[in-house]
């Protein structure tokens, strides 16, 4: 058997060199700088005294950290357990082909095009209680709702705010993997007597698992970040109900002016990130691995 010495075309690696400018520009420098600051106490703008690990063990030990902490994985988490189920069971209900299947499409992806701030404002109205819709159902049905002033109802508000502004993502990427699924599976089912749900449990979520695994790595990673609709909604409040660890970022570095546990504190938050996605991204590639074994089928 010949192997082949074909000379590798070297000239190939250049025309890489304009995506990494870019991400030097856009990522390394900014993270650089980030990494600069965290090790410094920066007393004016042109004097900064190096200060090692001392930023990350004050912010690591920081009470408001653990609570924003807490309220952010619980969070995040309620919204995978949400999200991820509802929008299976929308893609399932939508229509295969037609007019009808475009026209849903098309109805199910308007609110992903709502800008972020415009959704905290529309549900800022309409959990009110004297001209919100809700706000108003609410007490018609003698329930005393106040999103503002009580931090459950606060909560809820922001979780139920979420739920409906991105589940239409997940209906859509659950719909394109139905769709993905050729024709022959539902025949042979179909001569089997397969009943819906076995359908469902050996067809369509085996092959679907690709897409939902993006699906729940997207949505927990928004979640995770999530700032604008929370402070437009709430503030934060009442109290730090709804402050979650964007927010609190924004209070370090905007709110208080200390860069330096800002972005010691940023660079946990990224490591928080990537840790948890990592572990969710693992234990997916695990739960797919052990549905493809024999015992498991």
């Amino acid at each position: 058997m010949s192997v082949s010495t074909k000379p590798v075309n070297q000239k190939a690696w250049w025309l890489i060199v304009p995506v990494v400018v870019c991400v030097a520009f856009s990522a390394i420098l900014p993270l650089m700088t980030v990494v600069n600051y965290s090790v410094q106490d920066v007393i004016s703008p042109t004097r900064a005294v190096f200060v090692g690990t001392e930023w990350f063990t004050a912010v690591m030990r920081d009470q408001d950290l653990h609570g924003a902490l807490l309220r952010q994985l619980v969070f995040s988490f309620s919204v995978l357990a949400i999200e991820i189920p509802l929008g299976i069971m929308l893609a399932l209900a939508m229509p295969a082909t037609g007019w009808k299947s475009s026209a849903v499409l098309v109805l199910i992806a308007l609110s992903l095009l709502i800008p972020w701030n415009v959704v905290g404002t529309i549900w800022q109205i309409f959990g009110r209680p004297d001209i919100g819709l809700m706000g108003h159902a609410l007490r018609s049905m003698g329930i005393e709702f106040s999103y503002a002033s009580n931090p459950t109802h606060a909560w809820l508000t922001v979780l139920l705010m979420d739920v409906w502004h991105w589940t239409p993502l997940v209906a859509l990427l659950a719909f394109a993997g139905l769709r993905s699924i050729p024709d022959a599976y539902y025949q042979a089912a179909s001569i089997d007597g397969a009943s819906k749900f076995s359908i469902f449990r050996y067809i369509q979520l085996p092959k679907m698992r690709g897409v939902l695994m993006v699906a729940v790595l997207l949505r927990f990673m928004d979640s995770f970040m999530i700032y604008t609709e929370p402070f437009v909604l709430t503030g934060g409040g009442p109290g730090d109900a709804t402050t979650f660890l964007s927010q609190y970022l924004t209070q370090k570095a905007v709110g208080q002016f200390d860069v330096g546990p800002a972005a010691a504190f940023s660079l946990i938050y990224f490591l928080i990130i990537l840790l948890l996605c990592f572990i969710l991204y693992s234990w997916m590639l695990r739960v797919g691995t052990q549905d493809k074994e024999p015992g498991h089928e």
